[in-house]
């Protein structure tokens, strides 16, 4: 039995969050979405999912924020920075705090955020 990897997105831009989970479904995923960072926090907490794709600003709690409370509880599961902050420190701050890699979103395509997935995920 072939069991789906669960990816939770946490993204507040509508448009990216469905587009999001429309390709991660069509390669097979299962996709949990939340829209602010303690909403993100919650569904990471209880669904324990295999990766996390998360935004950096975000309303209620940050990224950074959030990631550093990910990273308290749970330093296995991988988390991709999907983002508009290109700021080589916000880079910095972001792999600092345990994030296992930072795409700018002017820079990719979402075939890149799949390959990426892939690859951490060893799939």
């Amino acid at each position: 039995m072939n069991i789906k990897k669960k990816i939770l997105v946490i993204e507040d831009e509508a448009t990216l969050q469905k587009a999001l989970d429309d390709v991660l479904s069509q390669e097979g995923f299962e996709v949990l979405s939340a829209t602010d960072g303690i909403v993100g926090l919650e569904v990471a907490k209880k669904e324990k999912p295999d990766l996390i794709l998360l935004d950096i600003i975000l309303p209620k709690m940050d990224g950074f924020e959030v990631l550093s409370k990910l990273k308290a509880n749970d330093k296995d599961t991988p988390v991709v920075i999907l983002t508009n902050l290109s700021d080589l420190n916000d880079v910095q701050k972001a792999l600092d705090l345990g994030a296992t890699t930072y795409l700018v979103k002017a820079d990719y395509h979402l075939d890149e955020v799949i390959r990426k997935i892939k690859e951490i995920l060893c799939m």
